[in-house]
């Protein structure tokens, strides 16, 4: 019989401080050495659209994108995306234009006619979810990194994304501005660790996940205390998932 040619995806993942990129097969095998560029700004959304385009020109040709980005998005239309909005990157200005501009923008339509190919685009942590998750009971995906990002799976099916990091958790401070990147600056790895902790443990009784996935850039400094401490129902993943998780999210949440 003869071999099937394999389903090459361009995987995304768009974050507040870079974008990067690759082309992985339906095993998430990558086909190239990842591809990683300077988030611009000031980002409007054409911007971000052509910084795709010229990522995926230096990587081997894909049958379809997946991307992964801030905020909520739902069918692939921006809802609110808090850092693209912004004069110089997270936390910089808001910047009134780029606020109307990203407004109920299609970026599943804007991504697809320029480069050709069908696409899916979702928040990020969903995208990253999607490269861990077992597809077996109530699934939790966090991702540390320049704010908090979540994602909410059950039997691999994704719920309607919630954007609870903006919830208080103490006082004035949202979940994202507590364990966020600025914090663990301020605080250091063990101080900002513990805080981590705190957070699993006031969400345990909320979510009552059967497992909980803790992944991210920033997922790697948790202190080994502190792993501890999590329990046998939190597992650490690597930041890579973002990408397999572009070539697994097409059959794990479509099929």
């Amino acid at each position: 019989m003869p071999e099937t040619t394999p389903t090459l995806t361009l995987a995304v993942d768009c974050g507040g401080g870079g974008i990067k990129a690759n082309v992985l097969d339906d095993a998430g095998t990558a086909h190239a050495a990842p591809v990683r560029v300077p988030t611009p700004y000031p980002l409007p959304p054409g911007l971000l659209v052509e910084t795709i385009a010229e990522i995926a020109a230096t990587l081997p040709a894909a049958s379809r994108v997946t991307v992964g980005m801030p905020g909520m998005v739902r069918h692939g239309v921006v809802v609110r995306t808090p850092h693209y909005v912004t004069r110089s990157g997270p936390r910089s200005r808001v910047l009134p234009e780029l606020v109307e501009a990203w407004a109920s923008f299609d970026v599943r339509a804007a991504v697809s006619a320029r480069l050709g190919l069908p696409a899916l685009v979702l928040n990020d942590a969903e995208v990253h979810g999607a490269g861990v998750i077992a597809g077996s009971g109530v699934e939790l995906v966090l991702t540390l990194g320049t704010g908090l990002g979540s994602a909410l799976f059950d039997g691999g099916r994704l719920a309607p994304h919630l954007e609870w990091s903006h919830a208080p958790v103490r006082r004035a401070t949202t979940y994202d501005q507590y364990v966020g990147e600025p914090e663990r600056r301020r605080l250091g790895d063990a101080l900002w660790s513990r805080r981590v902790v705190a957070v699993v443990d006031g969400l345990r009784p909320v979510f009552w996940w059967d497992r909980l996935y803790i992944g991210g850039g920033n997922s790697r400094r948790i202190t080994a205390s502190a792993l501890d401490r999590l329990g046998d129902d939190v597992v650490i993943v690597p930041n890579s998932a973002a990408l397999v998780g572009g070539a697994r999210a097409w059959d794990l949440l479509l099929g």
